[in-house]
């Protein structure tokens, strides 16, 4: 099966090679205790909650910083994160949608709006980027003992619009944002861990760059990414092997 996979290959070597662990901790954090708040700490009856265990077992967060984390989310005095989002457009139109967990929506939209209007981009308005992303449930984890084939109807059978092997031995799972929860649920019964599993914006239509455009907008990016309110950026820049050279 074909499709995404490049590009979401591609978006996660560079998040593994570019990003400091501990912001992929706190991320993760802020993930547990809005899902504990929302839900309750008992992962058991909170999939939410599974979903962001799974995804700090995926990054190597010790177990106690885990638990703290988990503990902290059922303090009443914890602080009380909103999730928000923000679209808008880079240099050469390429769009960019950021997703931000923050306890301070003036100073989050305030910062973001600034990364926009420093890097030659403008912030639009919620849902202007409707018709180029796609919400897709991503599920990233490495080949194990089960028949590749076997496997693949599977999880076909769970879902699945997509399924890849990459030449690093990692599956990359593409499902819909309501087929989500099902893989999830499948994935546990099979017994496989992932490295990472989310709900990510996926584009439909893409922009291309030259290569004097392309580190403009990477920069505008990565600043965004550096936020400590920012949880996720996408983006719909055409992948080609010169562009991919730029953000080894």
């Amino acid at each position: 099966m074909s499709g995404h996979s490049k590009w979401s290959t591609i978006k996660r070597k560079k998040g593994a090679l570019d990003a400091k662990r501990s912001k992929i901790f706190s991320k993760i954090i802020k993930e547990i205790t809005v899902s504990v708040r929302a839900g309750g700490a008992d992962p058991d009856g909170n999939p939410a909650l599974r979903l962001a265990i799974a995804n700090a077992k995926g990054a190597n967060m010790p177990k106690d910083n885990l638990q703290r984390a988990i503990s902290k989310g059922s303090d009443k005095d914890a602080a009380n994160y909103t999730e928000v989002t923000y679209e808008g457009y880079g240099s050469a139109g390429v769009a960019i949608f950021v997703e931000c967990t923050t306890d301070n929506l003036q100073r989050t939209v305030a910062n973001v709006r600034s990364y926009f209007n420093k890097h030659n981009g403008s912030m639009g308005t919620n849902g202007c980027l409707n018709f180029i992303f796609d919400r897709k449930g991503i599920f990233v984890f490495p080949q194990n003992a089960l028949n590749e084939d076997d496997l693949t109807l599977e999880l076909i059978e769970a879902g699945a619009e997509d399924v890849e092997l990459d030449d690093d031995g990692m599956f990359t799972v593409t499902t819909s944002l309501e087929d989500f929860g099902k893989m999830q649920k499948k994935l546990e019964e099979l017994k496989i861990e992932t490295e990472s599993a989310s709900l990510q914006r996926i584009p439909k239509t893409f922009t291309k760059l030259d290569v004097e455009t392309a580190p403009k907008v990477f920069k505008l990016i990565d600043t965004l990414e550096d936020d400590d309110d920012v949880q996720n950026v996408y983006h719909n820049i055409e992948m080609t092997d010169e562009i991919a050279e730029l953000m080894q």
